[in-house]
């Protein structure tokens, strides 16, 4: 996991990021079920690069579902991985299943 995404260990944690965070933030949401393990595991890969290469533009935040249920409730998450852009902690693009790095920067581009 590269150090430029954050991991909350639980929602107050997460709401501080979004607090703090003067940029968009891209929250991806993980889960530890069989299903999600390997497709969450592949996106660490993809989004500590986009952490990397965004680095100033943007925060990422890496959130486990079941340690941030009030924030994947919040903003509507039902599977992993999730991602939910959000400016000034509002939602402004949500998308579902694993991404390429590509399809990372054109999910971004409209925001960021």
């Amino acid at each position: 996991m590269a150090k430029l995404v954050h991991q909350p260990r639980e929602d107050a944690e997460f709401d501080f990021i979004l607090r703090m965070s003067k940029v968009p933030v891209l929250a991806y949401f993980t889960g530890t079920w069989p299903k999600a393990i390997e497709p969450c595991r592949a996106m660490d890969l993809v989004i500590g690069g986009i952490a990397d290469e965004y680095s100033g533009r943007l925060t990422a935040v890496r959130t486990d579902i079941a340690r941030c249920p009030s924030a994947t409730e919040r903003y509507g998450v039902t599977g992993a991985p999730s991602y939910v852009l959000l400016k000034q902690g509002k939602a402004v693009a949500h998308g579902t299943g694993p991404m390429t790095s590509s399809e990372v920067r054109d999910f971004l581009a409209p925001h960021v």
